[in-house]
């Protein structure tokens, strides 16, 4: 069989199975209302939670900072790529976050794949939560240490783990601070005490929380007054910009800058991003507006679905999943909001398990009145339409 035929006969069932997805091109600013496959759409289903990805002081910032410093990074953090504005960001993640000292690495996927893929040794265990984020378990994979799973934020689960792992090395706690699929918060004050009775190291990836939850934005540490030993995080997110990156100790932060691969083996991320993330940092610590008016427009959608009868998951993040059950009920319900100039695509298997896919809408503080009850109301039309709701 000829390569493209054995490639078409498993795209087939893809699209047999309904899960076949395909690329749409936006031609605007991420704002939230932008130009979808050339349709003026509202934009319910980015991570632009504060509104900054198209924030004018950190565009300044990084039209400034491209006139210095041109376009790309040219080269690794260890050859050429190390800049001023590199090191800078770094000690002002580390400031935010409240640690030693960080390290930035040109995504959040890669900064989770370097850590678990360098920290844990031969004869360690990673405990990993059913639901972490794809980066996470691909980490695990990558990780010379066992990897042992279990249930979803269930400390009870986490308890017997961590008894029936005693015989190894080393126990690693590996979890989202806010799982992306479900918007649930990791209970992480009761996994610190777990990982202290059981002699264990936390590692946190933090990128739905950082910007967003706590009384300064800091994340899930800051939201429940708690130290994990390494906290992940990403730039693209509420920060509004690109890159990922690592906090913690200056000891972890040297050994990760000498062995974690995903850092020595990548180009860095262009200085500009660097200007215009530290400007988003030094705003989400000083601007509570953005935050507040982020954390209305949460509690108003999710409560108004529920009440309308919807099966809503999560807690009071950005993340609002809508759960419709199969996925073509999902993909129906995405279409006729599509149809209502609502841009908010479903999520199927195997992102979500069989049975639970959803239209997982985020919400951002950039989001207007009228664009969240056009929202609600399109939900309640569709809702009754397919008979998901009464």
């Amino acid at each position: 069989m000829r390569f493209n035929q054995w490639l078409t006969q498993r795209i087939e069932k893809t699209k047999e199975a309904g899960l076949y997805r395909e690329l749409r091109t936006l031609s605007t600013a991420p704002q939230p209302q932008r130009i979808v496959n050339g349709k003026e759409q509202v934009v319910f289903s980015s991570n632009n939670y504060l509104g900054l990805a198209h924030n004018p002081i950190l565009i300044e910032k990084a039209l400034k900072t491209l006139q210095e410093f041109g376009l790309g990074s040219s080269g690794s953090r260890l050859t050429t790529g190390n800049t001023e504005w590199h090191e800078k960001l770094e000690q002002r993640i580390a400031r935010f976050k409240k640690t030693e000292a960080a390290l930035l690495f040109s995504s959040g996927y890669l900064a989770n794949i370097g850590v678990l893929s360098t920290l844990p040794e031969k004869g360690d265990v990673l405990l990993s939560d059913q639901l972490n984020h794809a980066s996470i378990i691909d980490g695990c994979k990558l990780s010379k240490a066992e990897t042992v799973i279990y249930q979803h934020a269930d400390m009870n689960r986490l308890e017997q783990k961590l008894k029936e792992t005693q015989t190894y090395t080393r126990r690693f706690i590996v979890t989202d601070g806010v799982f992306s699929m479900d918007g649930t918060i990791v209970p992480l004050d009761q996994i610190m005490k777990l990982a202290k009775r059981y002699d264990a190291y936390v590692i946190v990836d933090d990128a739905h929380a950082t910007g967003v939850l706590g009384k300064d934005g800091r994340g899930t540490s800051e939201f429940f007054g708690v130290s994990p030993d390494v906290v992940i995080g990403t730039l693209s997110k509420a920060v509004g910009v690109e890159g990922g990156f690592v906090t913690g100790s200056k000891m972890l932060i040297d050994f990760l800058l000498n062995h974690a691969r995903t850092f020595i083996f990548q180009t860095a991320i262009p200085p500009l991003s660097c200007a215009a993330a530290y400007a988003a940092l030094d705003t989400i610590e000083n601007d509570q507006d953005k935050r507040e008016r982020l954390l209305r427009n949460i509690k108003i959608i999710k409560n108004r679905l529920e009440a309308m009868g919807f099966i809503v998951y999560g807690q009071h993040t950005p993340i609002i999943p809508v759960i419709m059950g199969e996925a073509e009920t999902s993909v129906r319900f995405s279409e006729k909001l599509q149809e209502k100039g609502i841009y908010a695509p479903a999520i199927r298997p195997p992102t979500v398990p069989n049975g639970e896919s959803r239209i997982r809408l985020t919400v951002t503080a950039a989001h207007h009145d009228s664009q969240v009850e056009h929202l609600l109301t399109s939900f309640k039309d569709i809702g009754r339409e397919l008979e998901i709701i009464s």
